[in-house]
């Protein structure tokens, strides 16, 4: 993705923090063991958004910053995090002080940045052996019916199975690992969690109510769930951690 298109696109997170923060999962425990190295201490989760990684990694007792571009977003995570020192800044440019950090986060956040210039602030963030860990939770889209569901919803951050995080040279090459599970959701928080993704909050009224229509159609009167009934909705999460170098 060009400069001009994350642009673009992430304008859509500019408001709409609470909705945001009420319908996106969190991360599965097995995917922090992954990312988080057993010596840290200090940590840095970038694009934290509303804070739902942020909390996950003040769970596991390290003293945790947060960068996030949109201050609807930051307001969110501030009411929810008041212990979390949350600051506005980018991937490229968070302004944080150099060799602060033992690990660098990005939960649902790495494809809005420059990847080399976000390589580079994140190796002068780190100490000595740090390490920088990306996640992404996606629908599963090797289940059929979650993979039509995925193309109603426009979600665009299904990744292809053979996908890589582009790093800076300043890293190792990534190790990656992946987990299966599933989020129990009514319809209704189905096409909420629609409404969170950049397609439908970038679009006109037309738009936005032909994939309401859709979802509704393809929930009550293709799969047959019942309203307020929640189901299992099956989701991959990937992730993947890079060594700094000496």
């Amino acid at each position: 993705m060009d400069a001009k298109r994350r642009r673009e696109l992430a304008r859509a997170f500019k408001a709409g923090g609470a909705h945001y923060d009420a319908v996106r999962p969190s991360y599965p425990d097995a995917a922090l063991d992954f990312m988080v190295p057993p010596a840290a201490r200090d940590a840095v989760d970038v694009g934290a958004g509303t804070g739902i990684f942020t909390a996950q990694l003040l769970g596991r007792g390290l003293k945790v910053g947060a960068v996030e571009p949109s201050e609807d977003m930051l307001a969110v995570l501030r009411e929810r995090l008041p212990e979390v020192d949350a600051v506005p800044g980018t991937g490229e440019e968070t302004g944080l002080d150099a060799s602060s950090a033992d690990v660098i986060t990005y939960a649902q956040a790495w494809h809005w940045v420059d990847p080399k210039a976000a390589s580079a602030e994140a190796s002068r963030l780190l100490r000595p052996n740090g390490q920088l860990a990306l996640v992404w939770n996606q629908l599963d889209v090797s289940v059929p019916w979650v993979h039509r569901l995925a193309r109603i919803m426009h979600a665009g951050d299904v990744h292809r199975p053979d996908f890589v995080p582009p790093l800076g040279p300043e890293f190792h090459a990534p190790e990656s690992g992946a987990w299966t599970w599933e989020q129990a959701l009514t319809p209704e928080q189905v096409i909420a969690l629609a409404k969170s993704r950049s397609y439908y909050l970038r679009a006109g009224a037309a738009t936005r109510a032909r994939v309401e229509h859709n979802l509704t159609w393809y929930l009550f009167d293709h799969l047959g769930h019942v309203p307020g009934v929640p189901f299992g909705l099956p989701y991959l999460t990937h992730a993947w951690r890079a060594r700094l170098r000496a």
